[in-house]
């Protein structure tokens, strides 16, 4: 059975070709009324950048934990995330066990003029003094991701047929996050409990996420009303795409937020261990999110203020 998710090729709707970009529009719009989700490639990211990320990233993980603490945080701060402190199926009202992960965490880096702003939104990144080089290197994927966002929202508004700044005009200055996620085997983490994953079933909260992932048993898996929970296709060259919360809204639930979680430690491979490193788009604050009306949209929400409600989602996934 053919996934319901497909691997698009960004390269013809960079190339400028009228037609060429129609078709790829047409791709997208199908697939994010369909799962949410979709593969591209064609991106120009190197791989070589993304294997050094994770082989820094994999050194800071293998520290004792009397190492990493001082570099401890909670959801939305700076740093490292260790076990326990975040639940993702919380986002849907669902009292599931802690999230099987830890996560270095490097959000928004440029300060805002509005001290408001600065205060809930910015602040200092934390990087490890014992990886010194991960930070150059995050630096450089942060930009290059800073720059791919811009293409996919101009492809997105293509895509919905309201032009190519339909959401890219609300891109001045964005917050955006990115995690280093890391997923041990049971070595590390003890036998899953029942109803426990990597990360429990949710959607995203914000406009579209951009995933470098590995393959593994234990590995992602997106939600469509046809065919339930299937396990993403993988491409080692793609990224995976896929819409947050705010993006549906925007789109009047013509596009759907996908649905999606990652299985826990397979129990025929206990010690597989796999890494991604998630960068969660999002605008600049106080942008109004408007479902656009009918016949594109098919759902009228109340506008909201993109950043009260990230926050509102994002202390909604917090444990403790």
């Amino acid at each position: 059975m053919p996934s319901s998710v497909p691997v698009i090729d960004l390269a013809p709707w960079l190339s400028g070709d009228e037609n060429a970009r129609a078709a790829v529009a047409a791709q997208v719009d199908q697939a994010l009324q369909n799962s949410g989700f979709f593969l591209i490639t064609g991106h120009g990211v190197p791989a070589e950048l993304r294997a050094q990320v994770r082989a820094r990233a994999r050194e800071f993980f293998a520290l004792p934990g009397e190492v990493k603490q001082p570099y401890a945080v909670t959801v939305g701060g700076r740093g490292w995330l260790p076990p326990g402190v975040e639940a993702n199926g919380y986002a849907e009202g669902t009292e599931t066990p802690p999230d099987l992960k830890e996560s270095l965490t490097f959000p928004t880096h440029e300060p805002f003029e509005d001290p408001a702003v600065n205060a809930e939104w910015y602040a200092p990144n934390v990087w490890p003094a014992e990886v010194p080089d991960l930070r150059g290197l995050c630096e450089e994927y942060l930009e290059r991701m800073a720059h791919l966002e811009k293409q996919l929202l101009s492809l997105l508004g293509e895509a919905l047929g309201v032009g190519p700044d339909f959401f890219s005009r609300h891109m001045d200055h964005p917050t955006y996050g990115f995690n280093i996620n890391w997923y041990p085997g049971t070595e590390v983490i003890g036998e899953p409990q029942p109803g426990q994953f990597r990360i429990g079933p949710h959607t995203d909260f914000g406009t579209v996420t951009i995933l470098d992932r590995q393959a593994g048993k234990g590995g992602l898996q997106v939600y469509t009303d046809e065919g339930g929970w299937e396990d993403a296709p993988f491409d080692p060259d793609a990224f995976t795409i896929n819409i947050g919360d705010l993006m549906a809204r925007w789109t009047g639930d013509r596009w759907r937020s996908g649905r999606h979680r990652v299985l826990p430690p397979p129990a025929d491979a206990p010690a597989e261990e796999l890494m991604s490193l998630v960068y969660f788009g999002e605008c600049t604050p106080g942008t109004l999110v408007e479902s656009v009306p009918a016949p594109v949209g098919r759902v009228a929400y109340e506008p909201v203020d993109s950043h009260v409600y990230l926050r509102a989602k994002l202390d909604s996934i917090t444990v403790g």
